[in-house]
Formats: C-alpha cells, sequence, structure tokens
C-alpha cells in the first residue's frame, strides 16, 4: 500500500523503467526481424551447396637418394687412374718388370709366370687410345672381380703398330694396374700366351 508521495513517484519511475525496456527490447525484436527478412528476400530461393568430402593432402616425401648414380660415381672416381704415377720403385728387379703386393710370396709368382692360374678372362686394348684404355681396364678389373675371376690377361700389345713403333700402352697398363687395389700381382705372359705384349693379371679372391 502506497502511504506518501514519494512512494508513489518511486513506483512511477520503475514502472516507467520496465516500460521503456520492454520498448527497447520490442524495437531490437523487430530489427533483427526485418534484417532477417531483408536477407531472405536478398537470397531469393537459394540451394545450399553440398561441400565435397575433404581429401587430406599427402605428406611430401623426402627426394629419393640416387644411390645407383652415387655408386657409379665413386666407381668412376676410383677407376680414374693416372697417368702420373709411377711403378718403377715398386716393381720386382727381373727383366718382365712384374709386381707383387706385400705379402705375395715368390711361389704364387713363379706359379703365375709358369702359367698354374686359369685364365678366366681377357682384356685386348688393340688400337685404343690412351683415354680408352685407362677406362676400359678400370671397368674390366671392376667387372672381373665382381664375378669371382682371380686371374686374367691384359693384351696392351708391343707397339709394332705405332707410329714410333714403341709400345705406348705397356708402361701405362703396368702404371694403371698397381694403382687397382683388386691387383694384387702381375708377371709378363709366357710366349705362347702374348710374351712382351700381355700380362698376366692376380686378382684378389
Amino acid at each position: 500500500m502506497i502511504k506518501d508521495l514519494a512512494q508513489l513517484k518511486a513506483l512511477q519511475q520503475r514502472l516507467k523503467a520496465n516500460a521503456e525496456a520492454a520498448s527497447k527490447a520490442e524495437r531490437e525484436r523487430r530489427e533483427q526481424e526485418r534484417e532477417a527478412n531483408l536477407f531472405r528476400h536478398s537470397m531469393g530461393d537459394v540451394t545450399p551447396i553440398k561441400a565435397a568430402p575433404r581429401v587430406p593432402l599427402p605428406t611430401p616425401r623426402p627426394l629419393p637418394i640416387a644411390h645407383q648414380r652415387m655408386a657409379d660415381e665413386e666407381a668412376a672416381l676410383q677407376e680414374s687412374l693416372s697417368d702420373e704415377f709411377s711403378i718403377d720403385t715398386l716393381l720386382d728387379v727381373d727383366e718382365t718388370l712384374s709386381f707383387a703386393r706385400g705379402g705375395i710370396g715368390p711361389d704364387v709368382m713363379r706359379k703365375l709366370r709358369g702359367g698354374g692360374w686359369v685364365m678366366q678372362d681377357q682384356l685386348d686394348l688393340h688400337g685404343l687410345r690412351t683415354d680408352q684404355a685407362r677406362e676400359a681396364l678400370g671397368q674390366f678389373i671392376r667387372n672381373s672381380v665382381k664375378r669371382g675371376f682371380r686371374c686374367v690377361r691384359i693384351i696392351h700389345g708391343k707397339g709394332l703398330g705405332s707410329m714410333n713403333k714403341k709400345p705406348v700402352l705397356k708402361s701405362k697398363v703396368r702404371n694403371w694396374l698397381v694403382q687397382k687395389d683388386e691387383v694384387i700381382a702381375f708377371v709378363q705372359a709366357r710366349a705362347a700366351d702374348g710374351g712382351s705384349g700381355a700380362l698376366m693379371v692376380l686378382l684378389k679372391g
């Protein structure tokens, strides 16, 4: 019950505040509804697009390592035989200029000189230029070891067909062979196997 004028004024203020709040809420509701209607009207009859299922992108794989190419390059590097290498101090003192690595006994050399090892393959360098012969020799030795060969023959010729009648490849072949770790010994071939125009080469087993 309102007892005085002050309570009446307070009640009027509360009613007025409530009425203003209700009016404001109604205006906001109408504004939201108007904006919604305006949006629907502007969109018209639109069918929502069905989104395709997402496909996960594959994780980029690291670039493959060219192992075979690296192996080929390493083999080519190992076969880069130098023409500047000299084996004069490494050769035996006999007239055939034979060669044996440390640990190869004289009995092995005698057997090699006497044809005691079966020749399993041969390489003929006749007609090749120096660079061609060097490359062919390196590849031949590498392939022979892969195939398990122990004794092979290298035919370098006697130089009779050269311009100055000197065996150009004879000393070079010896220098190249000493630089190949796979070669453990070599001797001049017997007369029946080519004599001074060929070498019998013993390879690692």
